[in-house]
């Protein structure tokens, strides 16, 4: 606090513990992935059948899986800019508000909302390691020449991890079918990759106390292994089902830690426009995916190959975040920062 009457928000909120009207927002943003991640993913495990019963050929499949990836990357590309510009939901702006200079009151009545022991403060102040950005619209921001090489290396990292996710959660169940697995096996196999999301725990863990930028690349690097070694093993079920787990446990933990990745890279002024932007640009990275498969499979490449070139993402995800740390040189993660300090839009 710079006096009795003027409290630091980002101080409150790390004093604070998590309340249960944070919880709620919590279980509220899973239950919106939740449905997200079923829509995009459900086509693939009709896939085999669509090609059996319609004499679909695998090549023609590619638009079909990837149709909606496209709605999402425009609306990413779009709610971005439009958030940073006109504002975010009040519940989830716990440090926006401050950045626009809203109302003592209005910040007030959010916060009393975490904590019913907001002092009667007549000012609001926050602070952040990123530099001042004052007249700067959200998305000069995010391509000024102090964010730009970030933000592509953020782009590149999403989009190759996304081309992994989407080949892989699109195609596995036609590409096992056809090397010998029964559907019903191959569907079930393929859903074990999308259940690995809880290793962002431990990453999240990992991030607040070493640099977050090598962490998240060291998943990519292992992703980019355990997607090799799928295309290695389709001849033993019991070793095939814990690879495909393994590999999307260490994507889903490398893919699902880059938006915090991106919340601490940029200052609140073009955060959402940021990450925003990073996710929008990324679903083109499901899209070039599932057109990969299916060319790779017009190709007559074998299942070997086609694993291989897929896992090569990977690696480039994991340079790009190498070139990252390089730009913009980090010591220990900043998305995070000590004392447990927490990123609210």
């Amino acid at each position: 606090m710079a006096d009795s009457r003027t409290v630091d928000v980002q101080t409150f909120l790390n004093e604070h513990p998590f309340s249960g009207f944070q919880w709620t927002i919590f279980a509220l943003c899973f239950c919106i992935v939740l449905l997200d991640g079923f829509d995009t993913a459900a086509i693939g495990y009709i896939a085999p059948s669509l090609t059996t019963e319609w004499g679909v050929e695998r090549p023609a499949l590619a638009p079909v899986l990837s149709a909606a990836l496209f709605g999402l990357a425009f609306g990413a590309l779009s709610a971005g800019p439009l958030a940073d510009r006109f504002g975010r939901r009040a519940v989830l702006r716990v440090r926006y508000m401050v950045a626009e200079s809203y109302s003592a009151e209005r910040i007030r009545a959010v916060l009393r909302r975490i904590s019913s022991t907001v002092p009667d403060a007549t000012s609001f102040t926050m602070h952040e390691k990123a530099p001042p950005t004052q007249g700067q619209s959200s998305i000069g921001l995010v391509l000024s020449k102090d964010y730009l090489v970030g933000s592509v290396m953020l782009w590149l990292a999403y989009f190759m991890g996304l081309v992994i996710f989407y080949a892989l959660i699109n195609w596995m169940p036609i590409l096992f079918r056809d090397a010998g697995l029964s559907p019903s096996t191959a569907a079930l196999i393929t859903a074990l990759f999308p259940l690995g999301g809880l290793g962002a725990i431990f990453s999240g863990w990992l991030m607040d106390r070493f640099n977050a930028n090598i962490i998240i690349g060291v998943c990519f690097v292992l992703t980019a292994v355990a997607v090799y070694m799928i295309g290695q093993t389709t001849g033993a079920i019991a070793l095939l089902t814990v690879v495909v787990l393994v590999a999307g446990t260490l994507m889903n933990t490398a893919q699902s830690s880059l938006p915090a990745l991106a919340a601490a890279f940029y200052p609140t002024h073009g955060r959402a426009t940021g990450v925003a932007w990073m996710l929008g640009i990324g679903r083109f990275g499901g899209i070039a995916g599932s057109f990969l498969v299916g060319e790779l499979s017009r190709r007559n490449l074998s299942f070997t190959q086609i694993f291989t070139i897929v896992a090569a993402a990977g690696l480039i995800s994991a340079v790009a975040l190498i070139i990252k740390q390089f730009a913009h040189p980090e010591a220990r993660s900043a998305v995070i920062a000590p004392k447990g300090e927490v990123l609210g839009h």
